[in-house]
């Protein structure tokens, strides 16, 4: 039997099903939210807090990540969610919008199971970017189809890590909303950028096949000054994992050796300007911690960087590189039932 919700109560519905239906009842389909901050001029300490609706599971939960000082921040708050959707409270986690597009408040109470308190509110510093919908299937599975919004912010407030209380101070940061179906392990590689410099924001979603094929590119370059978002046309990419010298390294099948990220991205944008980026920088969360040595998790995940661009702007940036199988990537395969054909490859394949 179908359920009618408070939210039902509003005009909304995109689909003729009550709200806490999607168009296609899948495992992986949420919808979420999700916050990173970090300092403007330099590497130092990054915080990740995100949320996420499963409808399929009836459940909501809420990641704590990244990293204070050299130690990794990690916790997963979860509740049951029975049409209460809009209420955006996990446990110690409470998140809400102050001003749509504009202002959103985090916070996460003291607690034993939060391993970071935090009272900070996001502030946009260039208009909110709407990627198109992007579907990726493995044979007939349907392995990602979503929509995508990130914008640029001011991240200012006080955060607490086991008593010690340091204040956040006009750092940079991105915000995301998407929603759709995202069955993580099954991806091969995809990319995502989100470079801040004076001038405003880069920021790009890339997805490839094994071999290196495009499945998907979309991103922009979104203007401090308020104006509108220029799509991006192409992107070109030349990164490198880095061992604890600074030297490349290969991932191999878990990362064993890399401890850092470098290297080199071009953005072609619509109205023919192009900007060059020299990266390099070092992990904010591996995503290997998830679940260490396990076939089905997630290799590579989030690096935080210092960036110089081609006009000589200079900022920070976090470059997400993961997946489960990519020839200069993941050159050891680590998922199963893969794109583009959904065929679990050998484990000793190399692309």
């Amino acid at each position: 039997m179908a359920h009618y919700d408070a939210a039902d109560e509003r005009f909304g519905h995109q689909i003729p099903e009550p709200f806490r239906n999607t168009v296609l009842h899948h495992h992986d389909w949420r919808e979420s939210l999700f916050f990173i901050m970090h300092p403007t001029d330099q590497l130092g300490d990054v915080f990740i807090l995100t949320l996420a609706n499963f409808p399929a599971r009836s459940e909501m939960d809420s990641l704590q990540l990244g990293r204070w000082g050299t130690t990794p921040l990690l916790a997963r708050h979860a509740r049951h969610v029975d049409g209460d959707q809009d209420d955006w409270n996990v446990g110690p986690v409470h998140i809400d919008v102050l001003e749509p597009r504009k202002q959103v408040r985090l916070r996460v109470d003291p607690s034993e199971a939060s391993p970071l308190a935090m009272d900070v509110t996001y502030t946009a510093r260039v208009q909110p970017y709407q990627l198109r919908r992007g579907t990726m299937k493995a044979g007939h599975d349907v392995v990602w189809d979503q929509s995508h919004m990130f914008q640029s912010g001011w991240y200012n407030g006080t955060v607490t890590h086991k008593g010690e209380t340091r204040r956040i101070d006009n750092w940079w940061g991105q915000r995301d909303h998407s929603w759709g179906i995202r069955t993580h392990f099954r991806c091969p590689m995809w990319m995502w950028l989100a470079i801040h410099v004076p001038e405003g924001m880069l920021a790009v979603w890339c997805w490839e096949l094994p071999n290196g094929a495009r499945i998907y590119t979309d991103g922009c370059f979104s203007p401090s000054d308020g104006g509108d978002p220029v799509s991006v046309r192409e992107f070109r990419h030349d990164l490198q994992w880095l061992d604890g010298s600074g030297n490349p390294t290969s991932y191999e099948r878990h990362g064993e050796s890399v401890r850092g990220l470098g290297g080199h991205v071009t953005f072609s944008l619509e109205n023919g300007r192009e900007i060059s980026v020299d990266a390099t920088g070092r992990w904010a969360q591996r995503y290997d911690a998830f679940n260490p040595g396990k076939p089905n998790s997630l290799g590579g995940g989030l690096s935080e960087m210092l960036v110089t661009t081609s006009d000589g702007q200079r900022g920070t940036a976090i470059y997400e590189v993961t997946g489960a199988w990519h020839h200069k990537y993941f050159p050891l395969p680590r998922g199963e039932r893969l794109p583009p054909d959904g065929v679990t490859p050998p484990s000793d394949a190399r692309a």
